[in-house]
C-alpha cells in the first residue's frame, strides 16, 4: 500500500532531500539541475512544500526509509494540470509508488476541473514513458530540448480526464 499525501511546511527537509535526490540521480529527467536547487534558501523549501498541488508518497510498512517519491500539478492554463517533479526512489520502484502519485495528481487536478493533465518526459527515458502510457497518457507530437540539457529532447504527454 502507498500513502500519498499533499506536502506541508513540516515536510520541508523530506521535499528537499527527496528532490535533490532525484537531480543527483537522473538529471536527465528534470529541467533544473541539483547545484542550482541545492542553493535554495530554507524558506524556497518552505513556500515549496506548502504549494498546492505538491505530494509525497510513503510506504508505510517501510516509514523508517522517508518518503518513497513526489511528484507536483500545477494549473497553468484553464482545464490542463501539468504533471511535474515526478520522481521515485529508486528501492521503491515496482511498488506502485508512481502510479498512486499520478492517481494524487489526477485526483487533484479534477478537483481544479481540469479536462486533462499534460507532462514533459525525457525522450529517453524508457521506463518513465512505459509508466505514463500504462497510465493512459499518449505522446502529442509536441517535442522540446531539456532546459537543463538541450542536447536532450523532451515529449510531451496527455490524458484526458473524462475517461474515468
Amino acid at each position: 500500500m502507498v500513502l500519498v499525501r499533499p506536502t506541508t511546511v513540516a515536510d520541508w527537509p523530506v521535499l528537499r532531500d527527496i528532490r535533490l535526490q532525484a537531480l543527483r540521480d537522473a538529471p536527465h529527467a528534470f529541467s533544473s539541475t541539483y547545484a542550482g536547487e541545492a542553493a535554495f534558501a530554507e524558506s524556497v523549501w518552505h513556500q515549496r512544500a506548502t504549494r498546492d498541488g505538491s505530494f509525497i508518497a510513503f510506504i508505510p510498512e517501510a516509514s523508517a526509509a522517508g518518503a518513497a517519491g513526489l511528484a507536483g500539478g500545477l494549473q497553468e492554463a484553464p482545464g490542463v494540470v501539468e504533471l511535474v517533479s515526478m520522481f521515485v526512489r529508486p528501492q521503491a520502484r515496482g511498488r506502485g509508488v508512481g502510479e498512486a502519485l499520478i492517481d494524487g495528481v489526477v485526483r487533484w487536478a479534477r478537483d481544479k476541473g481540469a479536462d486533462s493533465v499534460h507532462l514533459w518526459v525525457t525522450e529517453t527515458n524508457k521506463p518513465a514513458r512505459r509508466l505514463y502510457e500504462h497510465y493512459g497518457f499518449t505522446a502529442t507530437g509536441e517535442r522540446q530540448p531539456l532546459p537543463s540539457n538541450p542536447a536532450l529532447t523532451e515529449i510531451a504527454m496527455t490524458r484526458p480526464l473524462n475517461d474515468i
